[in-house]
């Protein structure tokens, strides 16, 4: 039933226009939707206070993992007080992914985030192919990209 409503949140967002985005991670390296042409990219806003956030970062980190999928994951943190907890707390989950210290301006570079955690994917073209406001799972994002190849 996830898979089937996150697929179906990916068809309805199929005609958005991608945004351009730069965003500098916290170890000082600048990543932008330019930069990864060719490759399948995910940006996740999420916060640490977040159950579904939470739940959903080792999907996340298989899924930076698995170099078979072609596909970059972006973690965007938000709502935070102190940028040291979320580099704690990033470390304690052992996120290999780039993880940036988001806030509500920087995030318009993608698009809106009405509810933690969202989640945006690109295609290899740079084209914007799916929203989604809720947890996903590994599973509905390497199905989706599978049917797409």
């Amino acid at each position: 039933m996830i898979t089937r409503l996150f697929l179906l949140l990916f068809l309805l967002t199929s005609a958005c226009a991608a945004q351009a985005f730069t965003f500098t991670d916290s170890k000082g390296r600048v990543h932008s939707l330019d930069k990864y042409k060719g490759k399948w990219v995910l940006v996740n806003f999420w916060a640490t206070w977040c159950p579904p956030c939470r739940e959903e970062i080792p999907d996340l980190v298989a899924l930076s993992e698995n170099k078979k999928n072609n596909l970059v994951v972006l973690g965007v943190a938000m709502d935070y007080r102190d940028p040291r907890e979320v580099l704690k707390f990033a470390d304690e989950m052992m996120i290999s992914y780039p993880m940036v210290l988001g806030s509500y301006p920087l995030a318009e570079q993608v698009g809106p985030v009405n509810g933690l955690p969202t989640t945006y994917l690109y295609n290899p073209q740079g084209k914007q192919v799916a929203y989604n406001v809720g947890a996903i799972t590994r599973e509905a994002i390497e199905s989706y990209i599978r049917r797409k190849k």
